[in-house]
């Protein structure tokens, strides 16, 4: 398995347990009521379950198994993936924070994080379609 796909795997896995502990703790709300920033999470739970695990898993499964895009480098250049990679995590890391944050204070500085993070979630996705397009072929 490639490098890449690996590491996309794995930040799946660890998406998928941070989502599952998120979402056990949302679902609890008589003990969570003193802590309002856990109310607000749960469109955060929602998020790291389809797109820090599904996605992530999809991407990584997909640069792995897609056909080869020449002897020489079978999938590409690996420098997208690379920023594929941080850039999804990246984003996604910064909604984890943002979202709860903007429902809590409303500051306008977390809406442009926010942002920015869907931003980095959509540069991610439109540079995963440019990297692996050219390995979609006939045989």
């Amino acid at each position: 398995m490639p490098h890449w796909s690996r590491w996309m795997v794995r930040m799946a896995m660890i998406h998928l347990c941070l989502a599952l502990l998120l979402g056990i703790m949302v679902s609890f709300r008589p003990l969570t009521m003193r802590y309002p920033v856990v109310l607000s999470a749960s469109p955060v739970y929602y998020h790291l379950l389809m797109v820090g695990w599904a996605t992530q898993l999809i991407f990584g499964v997909a640069h792995w198994m897609f056909p080869r895009y020449t002897r020489e480098q079978p999938r590409g250049d690996e420098r997208w993936m690379a920023g594929i990679f941080f850039s999804l995590n990246g984003g996604l890391l910064l909604r984890t924070v943002a979202e709860p944050m903007l429902a809590q204070s409303g500051l306008s500085l977390w809406a442009w994080l926010l942002g920015f993070s869907a931003l980095l979630q959509w540069l991610a996705g439109i540079g995963f379609i440019l990297a692996i397009w050219k390995r979609v072929k006939e045989k």
